[in-house]
């Protein structure tokens, strides 16, 4: 069978198979009848009224106090819900309110006894923060939440806080006729202060006209005198104005004069430009243009002239060289050849040399007569005194017969240390 519950209310279902109960709060449950068990309690908040009569608080004066406080059981939450259905399930509303009011009152009575009336009288917030934090412990123990609480009367049999009120009466009293009095005297301190004041702007206000008119005279014044100055100056600027107008133009004039002189000059240098460039182009060009043809001309016959002649005195290095490798050749060659007919010569002595220079004469004669017969001209010389000295042969005679000792030796292998005694 199913069992619902509004959200005001919850149901706890114990029997077969709910070991621990289940609780629920505002909702529905199936319950097996016969072995299963449905109990309900209240969610609804309570509101209790606690009073406290004649508490001596920590002076000894006796006061009543009343708060109003609003408690519930707490049903979301499931341990203060266990902990409520363990302690009022099975009670009504009027029971466990009862149980919360006497719990509250407690406390209550309590946190007076340790106060005094000023401090409960003046600070009311204070005293209900402390009765709701102190309550509140015991009561969550019990699984019931103390939603608020609110000091609603303080009151005593002995007109004590009547006489605190008295002289706080008083007290004010006294402070309202000194505050009025005050005002008065302030009041009265302003209005004149205000007069003073109305007065001083007055003569202020005079004071400053009189200012004004005076400015106002000299300003005028020196308007005038300065409207009077500036027509003056005007009319001088007028006439210094027409001066150097006339004295403009005529700088003007003679700066065009200028401008065209120095035109007529400036064409007259062009013109000498043009002239002079035209000469140069004419006559300087070409004969420079000349020179410098005439200038590398000569540079590259030197430059030939110096190849020819490095070129032909390598040629003639190289062809002495030759030769002389050919000559230093032939004597060694001549020399062996010499030493075998030395031999020779040792062993046929007279005989043998006699019949080589015959051999040999046909081939002298014919070397020496060579170059004379291509003699052009023989030169005498005398001494002075009508002798002749000597005989200058011109071409390679003279050549010849300086050789003519060298080439007998070599044709001969005879040495000839002189021929003749003079030489025609």
């Amino acid at each position: 069978m199913f069992y619902t519950c509004g959200p005001n209310e919850a149901m706890v279902v114990s029997g077969f198979g709910r070991s621990p109960p289940l609780m629920i709060a505002g909702g529905r449950v199936f319950v097996l009848p016969c072995i299963q068990k449905i109990q309900r309690i209240a969610l609804n908040t309570l509101t209790l009224n606690v009073k406290s009569d004649k508490v001596y608080t920590r002076h000894g004066v006796p006061i009543s106090v009343t708060g109003i406080a609003q408690v519930k059981i707490q049903g979301q939450n499931k341990e203060m819900l266990a902990t409520a259905c363990q302690m009022f399930m099975g009670k009504s509303e009027a029971e466990i309110s009862t149980i919360a009011l006497e719990t509250l009152e407690g406390h209550q009575r309590a946190i007076i006894a340790h106060l005094t009336v000023e401090e409960i009288y003046q600070d009311r917030k204070k005293f209900s923060e402390q009765v709701f934090k102190v309550a509140s412990s015991d009561l969550v123990n019990m699984g019931i939440g103390v939603v608020s609480y609110t000091l609603k009367d303080v009151h005593d049999d002995q007109d004590y806080l009547h006489s605190l009120g008295k002289a706080r009466t008083a007290q004010v009293q006294k402070d309202a006729r000194i505050g009025e009095a005050q005002y008065k005297r302030d009041s009265v301190m302003r209005e004149a202060h205000a007069m003073q004041e109305k007065v001083s702007a007055q003569y202020k206000n005079e004071i400053e006209m009189a200012k004004a008119q005076r400015d106002y005279e000299l300003k005028k014044a020196a308007y005038d005198v300065e409207v009077n100055t500036k027509k003056a100056e005007s009319e001088m600027a007028y006439q210094l104005q027409v001066a150097k107008t006339k004295q403009r133009i005529e700088e003007e004039t003679m700066q065009i004069q200028v401008v065209e002189r120095t035109q007529q000059i400036t064409l007259q240098e062009q013109e000498i430009t043009r002239k002079e460039k035209e000469l140069e182009a004419k006559v300087k060009k070409p004969a420079e243009a000349e020179k410098y043809r005439l200038e590398r001309l000569a540079e590259a016959n030197r430059l030939q002239l110096i190849m020819e002649a490095e070129a032909e005195a390598e040629s003639i290095k190289m062809k002495g060289e030759a030769e002389a490798f050919a000559v230093e050749a032939k004597g060694r060659a001549e020399a062996e050849q010499m030493t075998k007919k030395a031999e020779a010569f040792q062993q046929y002595k007279d005989g043998a040399m006699v019949d080589m220079l015959l051999e040999k004469l046909p081939l002298i004669a014919e070397a020496i007569s060579k170059p004379l017969s291509e003699a052009q001209k023989i030169t005498m010389v005398s001494s002075g005194n009508g002798e002749v000295g000597a005989a200058k042969l011109t071409g390679e005679v003279l050549d010849i017969m300086t050789r003519l000792p060298l080439a007998v030796e070599k044709l001969t292998g005879v040495r000839i240390s002189q021929v003749g005694s003079a030489v025609y």
